[in-house]
């Protein structure tokens, strides 16, 4: 019998409709991590920590996510690909069903919060299947003290089954796995998938609709960290273009990783309690902080182990997505409380795989709003099946799959923010320079580091036709000069040595924003519009 089997610690989850008391609740990560092991379920690695394969999926499934459609959502929701709709009698029944799985089952519970600010607190209880899911849900979620656990009352509750597969012809899903918000019963309902990331993002989506509608707070898909004079800066941006790797700066404080709010009094808080980031290629010297932040309590998805038990980041045979999980004071460098104040700077975050947007640039408000809408970024050769080149893609509010309301809502509440605040807003291409993929090479980290950390300093110079140049095709303002970077990197054009060619690929991918940018011109204002890149002009 496993340490952890020993420990329980005894809770009823009768009002869930789970009638047995094979219940293990707040066990600690060093027990998960036992239980893990001895029920083979995951390995040890050289270093300690935790390794596992999440199995058939390795990221979220977007198609089969769903929010229930009732009297609460109807009228709020933006309804589409996106946001799903499921019928409330179709949730019952799918919720019966699990919960008799449940109910077979050995569980795993961890109450938590999320939202680090205590006026926007939300109180959760997550009950898994797995023991490495309960892990994952104590490395994610801000931790109670023993003293707020008495008396712990869940406002929303996750339930994750990823053994039980739904019968979509009966059960009214897409296929076995399903990720449900129901916002009437304050329920996320997860099945068929053992990827860790539904449990977070479910509850960041519910988020996404409680702040602004409730709160008048923004919800957002980015990273914060603070200065030593108490700027704080906002990372926002798509998987893979650096938010975690960016905010983890040995000379700012981290707040957090990946999902923030920002109320009406300029604050910033962090929803979660832990990081997770992407470790393909990961390297002591490029990322020390991230690296060292793989110890035991942190949990590795879906890596490949040698016959030591050592990872090798570079491996991509089980996916692209390998990740890692930890709470967030594997971090030294943290601001204790997850919150900030005084925004000062807001960072959009894009990996340009055709290396046409210039390595930063700065956005008047309008081009901010127009930017934040479109959610830009590219996905390159073998990241997903079928594609073999480039090709664009478009994330409204850089979090479409999590933002339960219309984008333009989030956009209003972002463009008013930046006004009142008075923040600089800078567009960053952590892509590819010289050339699209395949041809050029991808961005130096150093000078993306340069780069960000000289407008954070103010060393970018004032804004004027000497300091920068106006592109002319997305019209943004691109600095001449910055401490750390040599000045033909600044300019995208001056590195292809190709002018022609150059401008053929910018206006191509000129064509694709303001294609996407259709389905929301009939909600954004005249000047909005006029923040995007020129028409096609040959």
């Amino acid at each position: 019998m496993s340490r952890a089997t020993q420990d329980k610690r005894a809770i009823s989850l009768s009002n869930y409709g789970i009638d047995h008391h094979n219940i293990h609740y707040q066990l600690a990560p060093a027990q998960l991590q036992q239980e893990t092991l001895a029920k083979d379920m995951g390995q040890e690695t050289s270093t300690g920590t935790l390794a596992v394969n999440t199995g058939e999926f390795t990221g979220r499934s977007p198609l089969d996510r769903f929010i229930v459609k009732d009297d609460k959502t109807e009228d709020e929701v933006w309804w589409g690909p996106i946001n799903i709709p499921f019928e409330p009698k179709a949730f019952d029944a799918l919720y019966d069903k699990v919960i008799a799985y449940l109910n077979q089952k050995e569980l795993y519970v961890r109450d938590a919060y999320a939202c680090a600010d205590p006026k926007y607190r939300l109180a959760i209880r997550v009950v898994n299947e797995y023991p490495w899911s309960n892990m994952f849900a104590y490395n994610m979620f801000l931790r109670p003290t023993e003293a707020e656990l008495k008396g712990f009352e869940p406002e929303w509750t996750v339930i994750n089954a990823p053994g039980f597969k739904a019968n979509a012809e009966v059960d009214g899903t897409r296929q076995h796995n399903f990720a449900i918000l129901n916002f009437t019963k304050k329920i996320a309902l997860i099945g068929g998938t053992g990827y860790t990331g539904e449990i977070k993002k479910g509850i960041f989506s519910a988020l996404n609709f409680i702040l602004p509608v409730n709160k008048d707070t923004l919800p957002m898909h980015c990273s914060a960290n603070v200065g030593n004079d108490g700027d704080t800066a906002l990372f926002f941006g798509l998987s893979g273009t650096g938010k975690t790797t960016l905010s983890t700066d040995p000379y700012r404080k981290l707040i957090g990783d990946d999902e923030h709010g920002w109320t009406p009094k300029n604050t910033v808080f962090n929803f979660e309690g832990g990081c997770y980031a992407k470790v393909i290629n990961l390297s002591q010297e490029q990322e020390p902080e991230i690296f060292g932040a793989i110890k035991p309590g942190a949990i590795l998805e879906n890596v490949v182990l040698d016959e030591q038990g050592r990872v090798d980041f570079s491996d991509t045979s089980i996916t692209q997505n390998t990740r890692v999980s930890y709470p967030i004071y594997h971090i030294e460098n943290i601001q204790e409380s997850s919150m900030g104040e005084d925004v000062k700077h807001v960072f959009f975050l894009t990996a340009d795989a055709f290396g046409v947007l210039p390595p930063i640039s700065k956005l008047t408000p309008a081009q901010a709003a127009y930017h934040f809408i479109s959610g830009y970024t590219a996905k390159v050769a073998g990241t997903e099946a079928g594609v073999v080149e480039p090709v664009p893609s478009f994330s409204a509010c850089f979090g479409a799959p999590f933002m339960p309301l219309h984008p333009t809502r989030y956009a209003e509440m972002l463009s008013r923010k930046m006004i009142e605040s008075g923040v600089d807003v800078w567009l960053v291409n952590t892509g590819w320079t010289g050339g699209p993929y395949g041809v050029g090479t991808r961005m130096k980290l150093k000078y993306t580091r340069a780069m960000i950390s000289a407008a954070l300093r103010g060393d970018l110079g004032l804004y004027s036709y000497d300091t920068y140049h106006i592109h002319s095709v997305f019209g943004v303002a691109q600095p001449r000069e910055c401490p750390g970077v040599p000045s033909s990197v600044l300019s995208p054009r001056a590195t292809w040595n190709n002018d022609a060619a150059y401008y053929e690929t910018a206006f191509k991918l000129s064509n694709a924003f303001r294609e996407n940018f259709k389905k929301f011109e009939a909600y954004a204002n005249e000047e909005i519009r006029r923040g995007g890149p020129q028409r096609y002009a040959f």
